[in-house]
């Protein structure tokens, strides 16, 4: 039988005990009912107050069969409350221990501090665009189940503390992002991330517009104000919607086929040193390079086809998905 319907057996037991006493006390013993059921109550319960009135041999009887049967079915109850409590915690207990058994095996992952409006589209984004190891650190319980219906790994905890961050594999991280609404614990856990990591990449979200600065002084490498950004989308959809949709076509709309990609060439790549005419990325992956930034961080937009790539480079290119996984393999893998 399933715990529920232990429970629901036990409770039965116990009901068909509590009317057996008092029917049986009123029956043999002619009480009112009241007396009859405080009777089966103190013998059950075992308080030793004493017979309400005195009773024959054969209530004696009934005593005894209500008191032994009664203790079986209490000690049954007890028992079976006990199992699902302590069960239940320990498999509580278990599931966090698994969790961070996983997280702590992540390598090169990202971190996401806060799973509101803005921390779950970060992740559904991740996860639908390029799929990546992330970790979600939450200190709200009610949104846990949320995160796991998600799929996502998480820690309940506070992202400001050190030991949180740590926990979560900051070590090991490449990446972190920091979505809270309140722009203080921003700020401390991008001072504390880069402490810990220092070749960590943070993006933090501003909550105020011109507060940017304070998230770049405490060491976050881009700051994102989603105010900010929703009005400038806004507006660029009204001035120039041509241009709005085409980035929508290539970027957002997962139907499509049609990505842009950022590829960086690494020191095994086949293309180290070749030019863009004479790569074949055009003519034979037919894939457009959008931009090319280069190793001290100059961005060559539209790079001229005699355009060298060289190693330390990240190609920016436009394409279907096929395409962009064969010129990341031509670039060099992730273990040269």
């Amino acid at each position: 039988m399933t715990k529920t319907r232990n429970l629901i057996f036990a409770a039965v037991m116990l009901t068909l005990v509590f009317g057996m006493g008092t029917a049986g006390y009123m029956i043999l013993e002619k009480w009112h009912f009241l007396d009859a059921l405080y009777m089966t109550v103190i013998t059950l319960t075992t308080v030793g107050f004493g017979e309400v009135h005195p009773v024959s041999a054969q209530g004696r009887i009934l005593t005894m069969t209500v008191l032994i049967s009664g203790l079986g079915v209490m000690g049954y109850l007890v028992g079976t409350l006990t199992h699902i409590l302590v069960e239940g915690q320990l498999l509580r207990i278990m599931g966090r221990k698994k969790l961070e058994r996983q997280i702590q095996k992540l390598k090169n992952h990202i971190i996401i501090c806060g799973y509101g409006r803005v921390g779950r589209i970060i992740c559904g984004e991740i996860q639908r665009s390029k799929p990546t190891p992330l970790v979600v650190v939450e200190n709200d319980s009610t949104v846990t189940a949320k995160i796991e219906e998600e799929g996502h790994l998480y820690l309940l905890g506070d992202a400001t503390e050190e030991e949180c961050l740590l926990k979560a594999g900051i070590g090991n991280a490449k990446g972190l992002a920091t979505a809270l609404d309140s722009e203080a614990d921003n700020v401390y856990i991008t001072l504390t991330a880069k402490g810990l990591n220092p070749n960590l990449f943070i993006i933090a979200r501003a909550g105020r517009i011109g507060s940017e600065k304070k998230l770049l002084q405490a060491g976050a490498n881009h700051v994102v104000s989603p105010h900010q950004i929703g009005g400038y989308r806004m507006a660029q959809a009204l001035l120039r919607p041509s241009v709005t949709e085409f980035i929508d076509f290539a970027i957002h709309d997962p139907g499509t086929g049609i990505r842009m990609e950022e590829i960086p060439v690494r020191p095994n790549s086949k293309l180290a040193d070749v030019t863009l005419v004479d790569s074949g990325i055009r003519k034979e992956l037919d894939l457009i390079i959008v931009a090319i930034k280069k190793a001290d961080g100059k961005m060559l937009f539209n790079p001229a086809s005699h355009t060298t790539i060289q190693i330390g480079d990240t190609l920016i290119a436009l394409g279907q998905k096929s395409s962009l996984l064969k010129l990341e393999q031509l670039l060099g893998s992730n273990n040269p």
